[in-house]
């Protein structure tokens, strides 16, 4: 199946753009699962959807989502966990119920039972809705970085050099930036009934290229998108510049 291309002109429209398509989901259907991203591709989506819910053209009283990966090792409270990201780039100016709002637990005294039990979490929601995702230059989902199967679950993963490098500009210093994380699998990705793909910028255009012109291969780990029936990449002028 065919990834369907939205080009927008810049990033503000691209965020407009997933705004858009979100919108539609919730209006569809209000108790709708997300699946949500962390770093800056999402940050403007998310500004879109707040100023959404101040105009009252959205509610998200019933909505539910899940998120796809935490830092091992932080508190929640941490002022670089994706728990603080969440709550102040969208939770916290939001109806949505706290209760209603899922990240994986990077301090689980066990976590490798926090994967199951994260995979469980998602099973009884009745599934993922609408994954969000964003892209790394290595073609990296969540915090799959290439090599991880096609079929990995929810897990705990050694974070490379390049991502901890890249991740190192929200700490103080690099030997502050965690090691490991835990992250939903490319099988529980493509396992939800939507994937909404972003990628801005011209730094992201050798990834966005990849991904439409080259194989699929555990070497790329956003080409298993391809195996999946329903995806939409928003990419701006400068992201689709190669292609």
């Amino acid at each position: 199946m065919a990834i369907q291309i939205i080009k927008a002109n810049d990033y503000e429209e691209l965020s407009v753009l997933a705004c858009k398509k979100i919108t539609e989901i919730i209006n569809q259907n209000p108790t709708a699962v997300l699946g949500l991203a962390t770093g800056s591709t999402p940050v403007g989506l998310y500004k879109q959807l707040i100023q959404s819910y101040k105009k009252n053209d959205l509610s998200f009283t019933d909505v539910r989502t899940v998120n796809l990966d935490e830092y091992i090792g932080i508190s929640k409270s941490h002022k670089n966990s994706y728990h603080t990201f969440m709550k102040n780039m969208l939770f916290s100016h939001i109806n949505i119920i706290e209760s209603n709002t899922h990240i994986p637990d990077g301090t689980a005294v066990n976590l490798e039972m926090e994967g199951f039990r994260y995979e469980d979490l998602i099973q009884v929601l009745g599934g993922i809705d609408l994954q969000i995702l964003g892209i790394g230059h290595n073609g990296h989902i969540g915090f799959n970085e290439p090599g991880t199967s096609f079929h990995e679950r929810t897990h705990i993963v050694e974070l490379t050099d390049s991502t901890r490098t890249a991740n190192a500009r929200f700490f103080k210093s690099l030997d502050e930036v965690p090691k490991q994380a835990i992250t939903m699998g490319i099988g529980t990705i493509l396992n939800s009934k939507e994937i909404l793909l972003l990628a801005s910028g011209d730094s992201k255009a050798e990834a966005v290229k990849r991904l439409l012109t080259g194989e699929v291969s555990i070497d790329f780990p956003a080409s298993a998108l391809k195996n999946h029936p329903s995806v939409t990449l928003i990419a701006d002028k400068d992201a689709l510049s190669l292609v």
